[in-house]
């Protein structure tokens, strides 16, 4: 069979594994016994469920051989195999890998980025940062014909047919002379404990053995087989018989991540449901955290068997960063995508499944510094669940953090609330695009006297006006009437009087709605949104494509300010030009882009030169 190219994506991935990803070589062994343990649990899968490979009889193991003096190694699994269309699709091109996420997500880090190759799925090509000559004898189970994959990462590879009998899999690594350690009994056991001991099909080494005959000089080689690893399911292990270190571990195996887990929860429930989950919270957010397409971190089992990683119902979208595994008993071995979605069973376990999760996370709360480092990284996505879980809202609003004015730092709604005002109407905010725009927002004046909690993420103008209030306290816009109400003002009528012409020709401008005095404020004037959407929002929306009429402000004047006091009393046409360029400064400092910033800034040099 003629050689075939590979992709230009899987030609720059072997090029960046042969050149560039070496820091962390001896994870290829990891990613090749992972790929072996996904075979057998596929096969597996298929031998409970499927009644034409029921007849199969699934004896699962990995078998890894060496020859250190040919500097070959063998990995070999008994699991589902594949045929010329699987290893064309697989090994071949980016269809069934994650190649093109990974080139993409390059940091430049050789230690990081090699810590990334098994969160996108393309951990065989680890396989040429150790060999110059990879191949793969393969025959899918129920099939009759066997292949053999051939490359020596060069751009090209080949597929001949094989005589291989059984079904399986067997890679052979024919390695670079700086692998041979991969060849030495020690080494390779090694890895396995480190990275692999938790994979739940048993792993064994077959090695040479030379030992000396009582009474004989000469010694003799024995073949021995020793199984490495400790083949056990750890999610269904009492949580008695488990070390922190074997939950540590057991996280580096399931999530390809060598950083220890900022914590975990174990579950053995047993009931009117019976079902067992572990669920870890990373230390590095997933790399797809942000996108909509992310993939789901969660393994569904049924009684030890692989149903699925890839079902996003497993847990809401706000934990998506969540790394764990469910196994129940009482759901159907053969049950499909589409059952999941309305398998009441499954409600009943994601319900109680992200009760667990939300109760570990409230448990980081007793360490501040825990907290804050969990919260800096994950709080942005663990807010979009209080715009739909109503069933879980108040206990996320206990997990939220709001930068406090007066305090200088974050706090949740329950520290705000202790420290209210006897007075105070409710818990004031504020939403803007980041905290330096928001803390220069002239509205703050007014509540100088009270604490304002600053929301600057993007999610916040969709979750936090929709909240109503914490613990029966409201929670108030600082650009409500309502929360304006409780401010002291002392305007008196011949104040309003004397203010006349300043507030008809702030009337005047395009884009304001009601003018109103203010002796409460420091800066000349503020600005405010009651009853409409913030700037920020306004800004997401049009970034979104949405078109958006340009929305109307409310104007609040500084009465005592020296500059309005002097600009009440000038000739109109001179009144209305300042009064434009002070509401379009006011625009700026609450994070507006100007329509027309040139007439700005004609405006503003017109100014400075009749001041010279």
């Amino acid at each position: 069979m003629a050689k075939k190219a590979f992709q230009t994506e899987i030609k720059q991935l072997l090029d960046l594994m042969i050149h560039s990803l070496y820091s962390n070589k001896e994870i290829f062994l990891r990613e090749l016994i992972s790929n072996a343990s996904d075979a057998l649990d596929k096969l597996n899968h298929l031998t409970l469920s499927d009644d034409a490979y029921k007849s199969l009889v699934f004896n699962p193991r990995i078998t890894i051989s060496f020859d250190s003096e040919k500097k070959i190694l063998k990995i070999a699994d008994n699991g589902i195999g594949m045929n010329e269309d699987d290893l064309n699709n697989h090994l071949g091109t980016i269809a069934k890998s994650g190649t093109k996420s990974f080139l993409e997500n390059l940091s430049g880090d050789k230690k990081k980025d090699s810590n990334l190759i098994g969160q996108f799925g393309v951990g065989f090509y680890s396989s040429f940062m150790v060999a110059d000559k990879v191949v793969v004898n393969t025959k899918k189970a129920l099939d009759t014909k066997a292949y053999t994959w051939i490359s020596s990462g060069d751009g090209e590879y080949e597929i001949l047919e094989s005589s291989k009998e059984d079904f399986g899999t067997e890679i052979t690594l024919y390695l670079k002379d700086d692998a041979k350690e991969y060849c030495n009994k020690w080494s390779i056991e090694d890895v396995i404990k480190r990275y692999s001991n938790h994979i739940q099909f048993p792993i064994f080494l077959q090695y040479t053995e030379e030992k000396k005959e009582e009474g004989k000089e000469e010694t003799i080689k024995e073949e021995k087989e020793d199984q490495v690893n400790k083949a056990k399911a750890l999610w269904t292990m009492s949580k008695s018989e488990l070390k922190k270190e074997d939950y540590e571990d057991f996280f580096g195996t399931l999530a390809y991540d060598k950083e220890k887990p900022i914590s975990y929860i174990h579950t053995h429930a047993e009931g009117k449901l019976q079902y067992k989950s572990l669920f870890y919270i990373p230390a590095t957010p997933p790399f797809d955290m942000q996108r909509m397409d992310y993939k789901s971190h969660v393994k569904l089992y049924v009684k030890r068997v692989f149903i699925t990683d890839d079902d996003k119902e497993l847990l809401p979208s706000y934990l998506r960063f969540i790394h764990g595994i469910i196994d129940s008993d009482d759901l159907p071995l053969n049950v499909s995508r589409e059952i999941l979605q309305e398998n009441r069973i499954l409600e009943q376990i994601k319900s109680a499944s992200v009760k667990k999760v939300l109760s570990m996370i409230e448990s980081l709360t007793k360490d501040e510094a825990k907290y804050k480092d969990f919260y800096a990284k994950y709080g942005k996505v663990l807010k979009e669940g209080l715009y739909g879980d109503y069933e879980n809202k108040e206990k996320l609003l206990q997990l939220v953090r709001a930068y406090s004015l007066k305090k200088g730092e974050y706090i949740s709604l329950k520290a705000y609330k202790e420290a209210m005002l006897a007075e105070q109407k409710g818990i004031f905010y504020a939403i803007g695009k980041d905290l330096e725009t928001l803390k220069n927002n002239p509205v703050l004046e007014k509540f100088k006297d009270y604490d304002v909690l600053l929301f600057a993420d993007e999610v916040d103008n969709f979750v936090i006006p929709a909240i109503g209030e914490f613990d029966g306290t409201k929670l108030l816009d600082i650009n409500s009437k309502e929360a304006s109400e409780g401010i002291k003002s002392e305007i008196s009528e011949e104040q309003k009087k004397a203010f006349e012409t300043l507030i008809e020709s702030f009337k005047g401008l395009d884009g304001v709605n009601e003018v109103n005095l203010s002796d409460s404020l420091t800066s000349p004037l503020a600005l405010t949104d009651e009853g409409m959407q913030n700037s920020y929002m306004e800004q997401i929306m049009r970034q979104m494509g949405q078109e958006m009429p340009e929305p109307k402000k409310n104007v609040e004047i500084n009465i005592n300010h020296e500059l309005i006091q002097k600009i009440k009393d000038m000739p109109k046409d001179l009144r209305d030009k300042y009064c434009l360029i002070l509401f379009n400064g006011a625009k700026i400092l609450e994070g507006q882009s100007l329509k027309d910033s040139k007439s700005y800034v004609d405006s503003v040099h017109e100014m400075l030169l009749k001041s010279i």
